[in-house]
């Protein structure tokens, strides 16, 4: 028996539900219902009280700013087009890691209303979120949600379906999806992958995180076996591993044989191979991330990159000294993850210099004002490419000994001089 699909509203009608004091949820990335927040963006000044959480938008509008009439935008991850908002202080930044972002939700918003972006809903009537699960899959069924359907949508196989009778409302709008671009590779990233390449074992569970590093770590897996897939990020560089044959998640602790993660974001490649792919299958972020979730994985793989790193092992990746570039995202429930996998790794990874070869990465120091983000206490490998700094179960003495290889040549003599002076060698 099919059920019944509840009439549409307009765009309208459902952003006049937006009452004094409604926090409105809308998910990462291609998740975000654009015209909804395009009507909200519209009606600000008619707005009162208004507050719009979300992670790292796609698109920059004028309620990001001074102009922001009666809406108060939350963030909990700075895209680039919150740094200079944030800067400026119209926006607000929650400190959070990923996995643990819908509680915060749950614990903050008094009035919510969860807004999502969905494909045309099946024969069933049920619809798909497409490439975003994250903190607004573990919302479902809890809080009244709005879907925008939208045929641009792929249709993703996980726990971010559901009906459109579980709606308070729906209408239609046709736009595209974002799609993001390869970034520039360098003779580092090349360098620094290799190094993580040659120690990831056969049948390793892989977390890939932002930038070049993982994708090129991808790149040189092609020939391994049995590995299998649980990222917070899902990539065009993991659909080559996939399509490689190297993944069959076989040997993955659960989601066996699926690639599992809680949002994807490339090319428009990536999405059509997403769609209706059995292969691939979305979770919420409080499942996808939860470092109790990563530490039942064998062999677990965990790699992201950081802006700083000091002797201690202490790893600065969402901040420049006081200046806010990014926030926690999943960096911390993938390493904390790993450290507690049976035979978990987990890589940072970095440039040892920036500015054009200036400035030292790795530093006795942290700037002050940075952000640590990898505890020490968890930091398990940092490679750079002048080769890896293993920090597990070292002495601080130990540690900034193989930081301090790690580091440019050109920095070295003044590190070895600012760990002696710091009482470290």
């Amino acid at each position: 028996m099919t059920i019944a699909v509840p009439t549409p509203s307009t765009v309208e009608e459902l952003v006049d539900r937006l009452v004094p004091g409604t926090d409105v949820v809308v998910p990462i990335a291609n998740g975000e219902p654009r015209a909804f927040l395009d009507e909200v963006d519209r009606r600000r000044h008619d707005l009162v009280d208004v507050r719009v959480h979300q992670m790292s938008p796609m698109r920059p509008r004028e309620f990001h700013g001074a102009d922001r009439g009666g809406v108060q935008y939350v963030s909990y991850f700075l895209s680039e087009h919150l740094r200079a908002p944030f800067a400026e202080g119209h926006i607000e930044l929650v400190p959070n890691d990923f996995h643990a972002v819908p509680q915060i939700l749950r614990d903050t918003c008094h009035h919510p209303l969860l807004v999502v972006a969905t494909s045309p809903p099946d024969r069933h009537g049920y619809v798909s979120m497409g490439l975003s699960a994250d903190y607004a899959a573990a919302l479902l069924h809890e809080v009244p949600v709005v879907a925008e359907v939208n045929p641009a949508v792929p249709r993703v196989r996980g726990l971010h379906n559901f009906h459109l009778r579980d709606t308070v409302g729906w209408f239609e709008a046709s736009t595209p999806m974002v799609e993001k671009a390869p970034p520039t590779v360098t003779y580092e990233d090349r360098a620094i992958a290799g190094h993580v390449a040659a120690l990831v074992p056969d049948g390793a569970t892989l977390q890939m995180g932002i930038g070049a590093v993982p994708g090129l770590v991808a790149e040189m897996l092609h020939h391994h076996t049995d590995l299998g897939i649980h990222t917070e990020l899902l990539s065009d560089s993991i659909m080559a591993l996939v399509e490689s044959g190297a993944v069959t998640g076989r040997r993955k602790a659960r989601e066996r044989g699926r690639v599992a993660t809680t949002f994807a974001m490339g090319s428009a490649d990536l999405y059509g191979w997403i769609d209706d792919n059995p292969a691939v299958f979305l979770l919420p972020v409080d499942i996808c991330n939860n470092p109790q979730v990563v530490a039942e994985f064998t062999n677990f793989c965990a790699i992201n990159a950081t802006m700083q790193v000091d002797l201690l092992g202490q790893c600065a990746s969402e901040s420049i000294g006081h200046h806010y570039v990014s926030s926690t995202g999943g960096q911390a429930d993938f390493v904390r993850g790993a450290a507690l996998a049976p035979g978990g790794r987990s890589f940072i990874v970095t440039h040892s210099t920036a500015l054009g070869g200036s400035v030292s990465r790795i530093v006795s120091s942290l700037s002050p004002g940075a952000v640590v983000t990898a505890h020490k206490n968890v930091a398990d490998r940092v490679v750079t490419e002048f080769g890896v700094a293993e920090l597990k179960g070292r002495s601080l003495r130990q540690r900034a000994e193989a930081l301090i290889e790690v580091a440019h040549p050109d920095f070295q003599e003044q590190l070895v001089a600012e760990a002696k002076e710091h009482g470290l060698l």
